[in-house]
């Protein structure tokens, strides 16, 4: 059995990219049907990713500034104004995954003229003379639905429906010489003394930066769901390099400390730095996986999902996800911790509270790149950075006649490979919030432009590089590309045009009637001794 829907713009992918890309469609008037693999709308930042990766506030506006006023607001309505809890919330940029959702979902329901449907998959796309017309996907009960559109909108992580349309794509990384990428390729980088080490070789591959899940754990013991046995196909020996580190000082503090960036002092020296632990509202938290380690047991793991069918990315997910539980049942129950590293690691436990249907752990892969468009731009490292001791000396920053956002994140990608023979300082891919480098800059539209399909556009699995979408990889900028994609979309539709052939000075118009940030001044930040992220 099979149905056809009708709608004027479809998008693949309920993330927050996606979610932007439906709201500043249907707000000008557009019927939009949004389509999501998973369960649940909204992402990482409904699945454990509770703090917005932005380094300066005031250069991202629009659709994500508008999501953390209501956060706040949410955070005020439930809190006295003096309270620890508010204060946590930081002006809505930190938030409970739960509460994330909640505002994605009265965000989306204002506007009837969107469509949701979830937990539908993509099952394949019909182009013709260039142009994607039609995609068909599975309903939960594997009931095939005929999406026709005027314009489609590739918000997934993965970039499945750019690859299921034909467009050309990258998967994995450029050779140091292909844009003359000082970053690119295989590459030892010492974070701390931001030197090149041997073992560079900058040659290209198709791995990927390191899969994990990020967690949100509670220090609430009234509101704790322990684990109370180890996961399926746990092995010890997957965490044993810990020990190595904690023994060499890889697992002290930094030399400097910085807000928001998973230091908690109480673990410097402990097992425990094997996690970065941020304090959000309501005794939860968010938890990265510390890349710097070299015990880092996570890379590799994500091998063959891009490219793999349902079953394989279900098993590659399953492993991660025990990998995951493993290390933090490693960390509270192995006897060959010392007891007080113990003791701190059983103040985190998964919440009652959050992802109630999935047994208290997120639902979403953190899958940190995928596919990559090959645009009618592509953004490089030399785009976004100020090394003059490289041969990029950019004293001001490149101004593009199509920006529609600006990106500022520093470039920051975990480890391509697990632990090799001689390495004893940082794994192999590992670039550590190259602050001191990475600069405000300007995003084009073109980067969401295929180079031969129409009817697409693609604003999370942009056209970049490697190394630059090592910096622009961040909800909050996906935000920005997603309400500048569903502006376009309109445009296009409304002149009867490719979306390659809108009207740019329209849409940059009516962005920054919308909030959204198109300039910023030159602000160089290479003398910058800010401290690299977990």
């Amino acid at each position: 059995m099979s149905s056809t829907l009708q709608t004027d713009i479809a998008i693949l992918g309920g993330t927050p990219g996606g979610i932007a890309t439906a709201i500043a469609a249907a707000r000008l008037g557009r019927s939009v049907l949004l389509i999501e693999p998973q369960a649940h709308l909204g992402g990482m930042s409904t699945s454990g990713l509770g703090k917005s990766d932005v380094e300066r506030r005031h250069l991202i506006g629009g659709l994500f500034q508008e999501f953390t006023q209501r956060i706040h607001q949410h955070y005020l309505d439930r809190y006295a104004p003096e309270s620890e809890d508010l204060a946590l919330c930081q002006d809505g940029y930190y938030f409970e995954p739960s509460v994330a959702e909640t505002v994605f979902h009265d965000m989306l329901q204002a506007q009837p003229q969107i469509t949701v449907l979830t937990s539908h998959t993509l099952n394949s796309a019909t182009t013709r003379e260039n142009r994607l017309t039609a995609i068909d996907i599975l309903s939960p009960k594997q009931q095939r639905v005929t999406v026709h559109a005027q314009v489609f909108l590739d918000a997934t992580y993965e970039g499945d429906l750019l690859a299921a349309a034909g467009a050309d794509f990258r998967l994995g990384r450029e050779t140091r010489d292909e844009f003359d990428e000082p970053h690119a390729g295989q590459i030892y980088f010492d974070y701390q003394r931001q030197q090149f080490l041997p073992g560079s070789t900058g040659a290209g591959d198709d791995r990927l930066p390191a899969y994990t899940y990020r967690l949100c754990l509670t220090t609430d013991p009234a509101n704790a769901a322990p684990l109370t046995e180890a996961p399926p196909d746990y092995d010890r020996r997957h965490y044993l390099g810990y020990f190595d580190d904690l023994a060499a000082g890889r697992l002290a503090g930094p030399r400097q400390l910085k807000p928001g960036r998973g230091y908690e002092p109480a673990h410097f020296n402990t097992l425990v730095r094997a996690l970065s632990v941020t304090p959000l509202p309501n005794h939860k938290t968010d938890v990265n996986i510390n890349p710097r380690p070299l015990g880092f047991p996570f890379p590799e793991l994500n091998r063959g999902y891009i490219t793999g069918d349902a079953a394989t990315r279900a098993a590659i997910s399953t492993r991660i996800r025990n990998r995951t539980l493993g290390l933090l049942w490693f960390l509270q129950n192995d006897a060959q911790i010392p007891t007080q590293h113990r003791q701190i690691a059983r103040q985190y436990h998964l919440p009652q509270d959050e992802f109630t249907d999935n047994r208290h752990f997120p639902w979403q892969l953190y899958i940190r790149e995928g596919r990559r468009l090959q645009g009618e731009f592509t953004l490089t490292e030399r785009h976004i950075t100020h090394q003059p001791e490289q041969g990029i000396d950019q004293t001001e920053i490149e101004t593009f006649a199509d920006t529609i956002a600006i990106g500022e994140f520093p470039i920051d990608s975990f480890p391509c490979q697990l632990r090799q023979p001689g390495d004893t300082i940082v794994l192999e891919g590992y670039l550590g919030m190259l602050d001191q480098i990475t600069r405000p800059y300007e995003i084009p539209y073109r980067i969401m432009v295929p180079q031969t399909i129409d009817g697409l556009l693609v604003p999370v699995a942009a056209s970049t590089t490697h190394v630059a979408f090592s910096s622009i990889r961040m909800e909050p900028t996906w935000m920005a590309l997603g309400q500048a994609a569903g502006v376009a979309a309109h445009l296009a539709i409304q002149q009867q045009c490719a979306p390659r052939n809108i009207p740019i000075h329209e849409l940059q118009q009516q962005l920054a009637s919308e909030g959204q940030i198109l300039q910023h001044q030159p602000e160089l930040n290479h003398a910058s001794t800010r401290e690299p992220q977990s």
